[in-house]
């Protein structure tokens, strides 16, 4: 299996050094997020990427793990809610601009993924909704995907725009929700999950814009790597 890893001094992130890794040689693309704060290497470390071996092998799949920056926006508790936000633009503009190029240029497949497990959730959701365009498919597990619940129910309009509960919500633009239609969504949370009630209330507002969207609850909590590892595997290439 092709294993690389890139980094470089970020634009978008005012220079900041980012790394990512890179597994497999061909296939849909698949931009890989991490749980909260974690690292680039952190789905290697958890077992991740030996549970897609076969796809990636084979190549029917590409990933692109990145580095969060969580540390500095929505974690950065010390911070105004909006500087915390302008951290996540950037991030957001980090991967269209430069993570994004970067996987065109080593795979031209136009297939594009999100993926994330519990924070890193949120991220793959987020830019997929954000960016319906130039993703396919989402998958989150045991996600959050109202970003209120980081800012002590605090919003402006940067946070806004980074709130998929809020902005899916109230998007009522013809063509954009159209766009938003053809995504791929998949959800999966453990039924005594905390989150499924956001989980279960995100899928509805999607509904309520007539974006189909895959909510499946696994029995239990389901919130810890042995699952992530068996969800991955079943809904990366659609939501049986």
């Amino acid at each position: 299996m092709r294993r690389e890893r890139c980094e470089w001094e970020s634009s978008a992130l005012w220079g900041r050094r980012m790394e990512l890794l890179v597994f497999g040689h061909a296939g849909a693309r698949a931009i890989i997020f991490p749980s909260s704060m974690g690292s680039y290497f952190e789905w290697e470390d958890r077992g991740m990427i030996d549970a897609l071996g076969e796809q990636l092998e084979r190549g029917w799949l590409q990933l692109y793990c990145v580095a969060s920056v969580d540390a500095e926006s929505w974690y950065a508790k010390w911070r105004r809610p909006h500087d915390r936000a302008e951290w996540q633009e950037r991030y957001d503009r980090y991967l269209a601009e430069e993570v994004l190029p970067l996987s065109a240029r080593l795979n031209p497949n136009p297939f594009l993924i999100t993926a994330g497990a519990s924070f890193g959730a949120y991220h793959a959701m987020s830019f997929a909704l954000r960016h319906p365009d130039l993703v396919r498919r989402v998958v989150g597990m045991s996600g959050l995907y109202d970003i209120k619940e980081q800012t002590e129910g605090y919003s402006d309009e940067l946070v806004y725009l980074h709130n998929p509960c809020d902005f899916v919500l109230h998007e009522h633009d013809p063509a954009r929700l159209a766009m938003l239609r053809q995504l791929d969504i998949v959800m999966a949370v453990g039924r005594d999950d905390g989150l499924r009630a956001n989980n279960e209330y995100f899928s509805g507002v999607l509904w309520s814009k007539q974006i189909g969207n895959a909510l499946r609850v696994w029995d239990g909590w389901a919130h810890d790597w042995p699952w992530w590892r068996q969800m991955i595997v079943k809904y990366i290439g659609g939501h049986d």
